[in-house]
């Protein structure tokens, strides 16, 4: 019952979101079509027709979801081929619907299963098919597991489950629209008398989306469209029933079974199996011209696996260790992969993750995890974490978390030289190691709704709302003073400025905020400072020393800044 509730919400919640923007001109049109001509005498189109379009999206799209990853492998055929097919049929039906004399050429072989066959055209199943074969939904923790499940052959009646409710949710809003299009064309009598008009429109939107899709345009349209769906995707996925009964992050497959024989922050190598394949990437950074690796083509060198995503405070301080390893052993036979696998939403964007790797001077190539299906093959739940695989392709060493950095680079160096053994290897880098003792400081603090820590100050709930400073407020907490929106994400003032109170143990602290204004910080002494904002979420410095220390910030935010969370070192 949670399998058929979770899969049903998760596809609603697809169901309404920016991704299904690319497939509504064609879905409203294919639905709304009433009539057509074939050999001079006009057929009536099913009244059906809205639902076997979506049925055909359907069952289409949860077949290539579910199989079709597994299928194409065994036939040695490219993943992509059946969104080419997809592409191509659409083309066709879509000159078709505007060529009359194509369409029954391509009809003709058809004729030998019966002339009732034939004059049964127009019912859009086919067009829902082909449909299937390119539709890519925004992706949630649901078909996260669904897809993840799929490419790892673990289909059980559990996943078939989810399956077809999270297809049963994404099917009603576009039913909606495919109604919506038959009805307006059936109460519009100018449309009634225009049928070769709409049918050719119909053409054109098929055209239009092929072509589209082959230079990925619904893809950077989606980008400039705010996904007013994330909150709910990002609710879905910080729920602890949805990852119980997801599994997601510890689906244990042939592929990563073995695993579990390396001890996190172990002193010496280890053997733990064949590293697990890096799957599902959006896209690619610093690799020549985007291209993908494949770890199976870097036998012969060693490689180090780093899960991390830029606004991570602990990630901050781990990368000058990786990076450090890149620049010392690169030339050595080291091959540093950075997995980016985002912990909020706007970690999804290929600029800002761009922006966040030069900022950390990373050269070596980053995989975008957008979906966490690295994540999920490697069973991860950690920012950071190091997989470090020898030359044969062996996991030998994972390290989950900040610090264990000596340990994780004198193993580096021991399988270069088992690698090689006349390489000749320069000092080891030093770079300090910033890892703050286990609870030391204050920990990191989020103020979105969705997993709020730290509040002192009574009630905390999402939506708007007047806050009031406690008169004693907790150590280790944030309280708010005036009109605040609290978002899943992050919180944002709904008055001219507003008001947060910090209290906290540590070194150093950071605050990852957004948008548009100046931000005045005030310590416990009435020192005071002025930090500018203005673009996309980023991490700003509001104290760095050299021993931990106790002490409270209150910081006025104006209208158009977004404060999403405080990290401590």
């Amino acid at each position: 019952m949670d399998l058929i509730i979770i899969g049903l919400l998760g596809g609603l919640i697809t169901g309404i979101s920016p991704c299904i923007l690319p497939v509504l001109p064609v879905i409203f049109l294919t639905g709304g079509a009433q009539s057509a001509k074939y050999d001079g005498e006009v057929v009536a189109a099913r009244r059906s027709r809205p639902f076997l379009v979506i049925a055909g999206l359907i069952i289409s799209f949860t077949l290539v979801t579910l199989v079709g990853s597994l299928v194409l492998g065994l036939l040695n055929l490219p993943q992509d081929i059946l969104r080419w097919a997809g592409i191509v049929v659409l083309l066709v039906i879509g000159i078709g619907l505007i060529v009359p004399r194509l369409q029954h050429i391509l009809e003709r072989p058809f004729q030998r299963f019966g002339q009732r066959e034939v004059k049964n055209r127009g019912n859009g199943f086919g067009v829902g098919l082909a449909l299937g074969a390119v539709f890519v939904p925004c992706a949630g923790p649901v078909l996260a597991a669904i897809i993840v499940a799929g490419s790892t052959g673990r289909i059980g009646p559990g996943t078939v489950l989810l399956t077809v409710a999270f297809a049963i949710g994404v099917a009603v809003p576009l039913l909606f629209f495919a109604l919506a299009g038959r009805s307006v064309i059936e109460r519009i009598r100018a449309f009634r008398t225009k049928e070769r008009a709409l049918r050719i429109a119909a053409g054109i939107a098929m055209i239009a989306l092929a072509v589209g899709l082959v230079f990925n345009v619904p893809q950077l349209l989606q980008r400039l469209l705010p996904d007013y769906t994330a909150p709910l995707q990002e609710q879905l996925a910080d729920s602890d029933q949805v990852n119980d009964a997801l599994d997601l992050g510890g689906l244990v497959t042939d592929e990563n079974k073995d695993l579990d024989k390396c001890t996190n922050g172990a002193s010496e190598l280890e053997s733990c199996g064949t590293a697990p394949s890096i799957k599902g990437i959006q896209q690619w950074l610093n690799t020549p011209d985007g291209a993908a690796i494949d770890l199976t083509e870097l036998k012969g060198e060693v490689v180090l696996i780093d899960f991390w995503a830029y606004s991570c405070i602990n990630c901050q301080r781990s990368l000058p260790h990786v990076v450090a390893w890149d620049e010392t052993y690169r030339d050595l036979g080291l091959q540093v992969i950075g997995i980016h696998s985002p912990e909020y939403a706007f970690e999804k964007d290929p600029a800002n993750v761009a922006a966040g790797a030069e900022s950390f001077g990373i050269e070596y190539p980053v995989a975008l995890d957008n979906n966490l299906a690295t994540w999920t093959n490697y069973r991860n739940r950690y920012w950071p974490a190091h997989y470090l695989i020898d030359a044969e392709g062996t996991v030998r060493h994972i390290s989950f978390g900040e610090g264990n950095y000596a340990e994780t680079e004198k193993m580096i160096r021991e399988l270069l030289q088992d690698a090689d053994p006349g390489v000749q290897l320069p000092p080891a880098t030093e770079v300090a190691d910033d890892t703050p003792d286990l609870g030391s400081t204050t920990r990191e603090t989020f103020l979105g709704s969705s997993k709020d820590v730290n509040y002192g100050g009574g009630e905390y709930r999402a939506g708007e709302r007047d806050y009031s400073f406690p008169d004693d407020q907790p150590a280790d907490s944030f309280a708010l003073e005036g009109g605040w929106d609290v978002q899943t994400q992050y919180v944002t003032p709904t008055d001219d400025t507003a008001k947060v109170r910090l209290n906290y143990h540590a070194a150093e602290v950071r605050m990852v905020v957004a948008g548009s204004g100046e931000v005045t910080v005030r310590d416990e002494n009435g020192e005071e400072q002025s930090i500018r904002i203005d673009g996309t979420p980023r991490s700003y410095p509001l104290k760095e020393a050299d021993a931990v220390g106790e002490g409270t910030f209150t910081l006025e935010v104006p209208k158009g800044v977004q404060v999403y969370s405080f990290t401590f070192g």
